[in-house]
C-alpha cells in the first residue's frame, strides 16, 4: 500500500508538474487536520506528522507539554512528551477530513506550478487546440493548461472550430487567487515578430533585425529591418525567394497585408520607406512639434494615404512621427500664406522667414502651435516680434480654417450632385426634360445622350477636382 501511495505522488509530480517534495508535505498537513479534527484540538502544535519519502510510511504524534511552566514567562518548563497515534484511531470523518485538504493543497500545488511555468513563457509562441468559445473569447488548451483569447486580441473575421489547431502568443499570466489566467493573443505585434523568428532564420538568428512595428491585426502591418551583416539584404531575407517566407506568414495570419521597409536612422529616409508604395518627394521634419510635412505628388497622394487613411496611420506609428500629406501645390499655398502673413512683423528678414521652413514650420498652424518663446529663440527675434508673429499666425490660422471648411462643404455638395447623377442614370432616368425633344433621334441621340451623361459624372469640363478624401488601396 505504501509502495503504491509512492507511485500515486510520483505519478502526480509528473503529469501535473508539481513539485514532489511539496505532495509529502500536503499530506503531513491533511493527517495532522485529521488528527485535529479527531481529537477536537485548536493548537496547532498538538500534533507532528512525517511521511518515510522511501517507502511511503506515515507516522502521526500527538505532543503534550510539560507540567511545569516558568513563573515568570508562563512558558512550559521541561521535555514535551510525544504519543504516537495508530492511524486507524482516527475514523472515517477524519480520513474524509484529510482528503479534503489533500485535495486543496495538491490544487493550490498545480496552480502555483503552472503560475511559475507559464510565467516564464510570457511572449512565447505556441501552438493549441481550440476548444470553444465563452461570451466571444476563445478557449485554447494548451499542453496542459486551458488558455483563453479575448475578443480584443484576436484577428478580426478569424473564426476557429473545436480541434483546430491554433498559434498564438502567450501575452499575460495572471493569479485569479482560485485559478491561473493564461491571456493568449494573436493580434499583438510581437506575434508577427515570433512568426518572422520561426520562417526567417536570420531573424531569430540576430542577423536581421527587426527595428520598429506598426500593426492594424486582420489588415495591414508596417516593419521596418535592418542587417547587421552587409552581405544580408534585410529586405529580401525577410521575403524569400519568390515570397515564400511572407507567403507564409500572410497565410497564417488569413491573407493579412505585410509591408517591410529598409530601417534608416535618417527620419526623412526612414519616413519615405514607410510611406512605400507611394512616392514622396520631400519630407520636412519639425522637432518641436514631432510632425513630418511629406510632399507627394497629385496622383500619388491616395496611394500615400492609403484606404481610411490606413498606410499613412501605419507609417506615422511605425517612425513616431506625426505625418501630414500635402501635394506640392498645397505644400507651396500653406508656406505663402505663412510668409505673407509674417512679414508684417517689423523686423522680421526674409532669412529668418526661410529658416521657419527649414525647421518644419510650414504654414500658419504650425506657428501658433509652437508658441512665442520658441521662435524668439530658434530665430532670434525679441519677445515682442515673436508674441507679434503668433499672434498675427493665429488670426490667419481662423480665417485659413474658415475656408478649408467652405471648400470641403462645397466638395460634399459637389459629390453629392456626382452620385445624384449616376444614380438617375442606372434608374434610367432621362438626362432632358421629358417636354423637349432631342437633336437626333436613334442611336445617334442616344450615344450623344450617354456620352454628356458620362462626362457629367466624371467631371469632365469642370476643371481638376481637388482631393479631400483619400480613394483606392496601396499596393502590399
Amino acid at each position: 500500500m505504501n509502495q503504491e501511495t509512492l507511485r500515486i505522488i510520483d505519478s502526480i509530480a509528473r503529469d501535473r508538474k508539481i513539485d514532489r517534495e511539496s505532495l509529502f508535505r500536503d499530506i503531513e498537513t491533511a493527517m495532522i487536520s485529521a488528527a485535529r479534527k479527531h481529537f477536537g484540538s485548536l493548537d496547532t502544535d498538538e500534533f507532528r506528522c512525517a511521511m518515510d519519502r522511501f517507502n511511503g510510511e506515515i507516522r502521526l504524534w500527538r505532543r503534550f507539554p510539560p507540567a511545569e511552566t516558568d513563573p515568570v514567562t508562563g512558558e512550559p518548563v521541561g521535555e514535551w512528551t510525544e504519543i504516537e497515534i495508530d492511524l486507524r484511531e482516527l475514523g472515517r470523518i477524519p480520513a474524509q477530513t484529510a482528503k479534503q485538504v489533500m485535495i486543496q493543497r495538491f490544487r493550490e500545488d498545480e496552480r502555483e506550478a503552472l503560475f511559475e511555468e507559464f510565467s516564464k513563457r510570457v511572449g512565447e509562441m505556441v501552438t493549441g487546440t481550440a476548444q470553444r468559445y465563452e461570451g466571444g473569447a476563445l478557449v485554447i488548451q494548451i499542453d496542459r493548461a486551458e488558455g483563453f483569447m479575448p475578443r480584443s486580441e484576436q484577428i478580426p473575421g478569424e473564426n476557429f472550430q473545436p480541434g483546430d489547431r491554433v498559434r498564438c502568443l502567450i501575452l499575460d499570466v495572471r493569479d485569479m487567487g482560485n485559478q491561473v489566467k493564461i491571456v493568449l493573443s494573436r493580434a499583438n505585434p510581437d506575434f508577427i515578430r515570433r512568426l518572422f523568428e520561426v520562417e526567417v532564420p536570420e531573424v531569430s538568428e540576430r542577423i536581421i533585425e527587426i527595428k520598429a512595428m506598426a500593426r492594424e491585426p486582420g489588415f495591414r502591418t508596417k516593419l521596418a529591418v535592418s542587417s547587421i551583416d552587409s552581405k544580408v539584404d534585410a529586405v529580401g531575407a525577410c521575403v524569400g525567394v519568390r515570397g515564400s517566407r511572407i507567403k507564409n506568414i500572410v497565410d497564417e495570419l488569413g491573407g493579412e497585408k505585410i509591408d517591410i521597409v529598409r530601417w534608416n536612422d535618417s527620419s526623412q529616409i526612414l519616413i519615405q520607406n514607410a510611406l512605400k508604395p507611394a512616392e514622396v518627394k520631400d519630407v520636412s521634419l519639425c522637432f518641436e512639434l514631432g510632425r513630418a510635412t511629406v510632399v507627394v505628388e497629385e496622383e500619388q497622394l491616395s496611394l500615400a494615404i492609403g484606404k481610411r487613411g490606413q498606410n499613412v496611420r501605419l507609417a506615422a506609428r511605425l517612425t513616431g512621427w506625426d505625418v501630414d500629406i500635402l501635394t506640392p501645390t498645397e505644400y507651396a499655398k500653406g508656406l505663402e500664406v505663412l510668409v505673407e502673413t509674417l512679414r508684417q512683423v517689423e523686423g522680421v528678414t526674409e532669412e529668418q522667414l526661410d529658416r521657419l521652413a527649414a525647421l518644419g514650420m510650414v504654414s500658419v498652424f504650425d506657428v501658433e502651435e509652437v508658441g512665442a518663446e520658441v521662435l524668439a529663440e530658434e530665430l532670434e527675434v525679441t519677445p515682442e516680434q515673436a508674441d507679434q508673429m503668433v499672434e498675427l499666425a493665429s488670426t490667419k490660422a481662423k480665417i485659413v480654417a474658415e475656408e478649408q471648411q467652405r471648400e470641403k462643404e462645397e466638395e460634399a455638395k459637389r459629390r453629392a450632385e456626382d452620385q445624384r447623377l449616376a444614380a438617375s442614370v442606372l434608374d434610367g432616368t432621362p438626362g432632358e426634360p421629358a417636354d423637349q425633344e432631342p437633336e437626333s433621334t436613334g442611336e445617334e441621340a442616344g450615344s450623344h445622350d450617354g456620352a454628356a451623361q458620362a462626362a457629367t459624372i466624371l467631371g469632365i469640363g469642370r476643371g481638376p477636382t481637388p482631393v479631400t478624401q483619400p480613394s483606392g488601396e496601396e499596393g502590399s
